[in-house]
């Protein structure tokens, strides 16, 4: 099934599946568990709309590609556009609020970057954006100051809390619509956590937004 942008209450969400902008290294912690040097400038990269699939379908892993890995992340869906935006006019471009996987063929990755190319393949593949459904952005009034955890098998792999980002939630947003114009249907990922791991094949996932939970399993 083509995956289709929804709120949480059932609402219908007449939007497109668009681009999804991620940031890597906006959480601390997080680059310090990969050996990373915090960045002078925001990291950005995309993973297209076909990245995009319903956090309740089957995770599909790809064979034979090495380890991959979870990283739990606050996402925010664009419903109108910005471009050149301001921090306060990117707050009101937002349409909802949901956690998402930005799954990582680690190894795969790795490999790439030692050898200084691009690493699209690793992060960019069909379904490599497990996403929830959304909140309205009147249900988050704060989305700067909540927690986001990732369970395995009722065990907590990762906890964070979105105050912690280097570059906060509407920044971030301003800055990619220097680079990228947002366009409504697309979602920005805000960066990971301390915690990333590797995913196997049966585990069942219970992803936090806020005090809320979300299911989810590796098929």
């Amino acid at each position: 099934m083509a995956y289709q942008h929804r709120y949480l209450d059932g609402s219908p969400l007449a939007l497109p599946a668009g681009k999804v902008v991620c940031i890597g290294r906006n959480y601390l912690d997080h680059i310090r568990e990969l050996n990373n040097a915090p960045p002078d400038t925001p990291i950005l990269f995309i993973k297209p709309a076909t990245s995009l699939s319903a956090l309740d379908d089957p995770i599909r892993l790809p064979a034979g590609r090495g380890g991959c890995h979870h990283e739990v992340e606050l996402a925010v869906l664009v419903g109108q556009e910005l471009r050149d935006a301001d921090a306060a006019t990117a707050r009101q471009g937002v349409a909802g609020y949901g956690v998402a996987l930005d799954l990582t063929l680690r190894d795969l990755q790795t490999e790439l970057k030692r050898k200084g190319y691009p690493w699209e393949t690793a992060k960019a593949f069909d379904g490599s954006c497990p996403l929830s459904p959304f909140l309205k952005p009147r249900d988050l009034p704060d989305p700067q100051a909540v927690e986001i955890t990732l369970r395995i098998g009722g065990e907590f792999r990762q906890q964070g809390h979105t105050g912690q980002m280097m570059i906060g939630i509407f920044d971030l947003m301003a800055h990619i619509s220097t680079h990228f114009t947002l366009l409504p249907g697309d979602v920005v990922l805000t960066g990971t956590p301390a915690g990333v791991g590797p995913l196997r094949s049966g585990d069942q996932l219970l992803l936090g937004l806020a005090g809320r939970e979300f299911a989810a399993r590796v098929g």
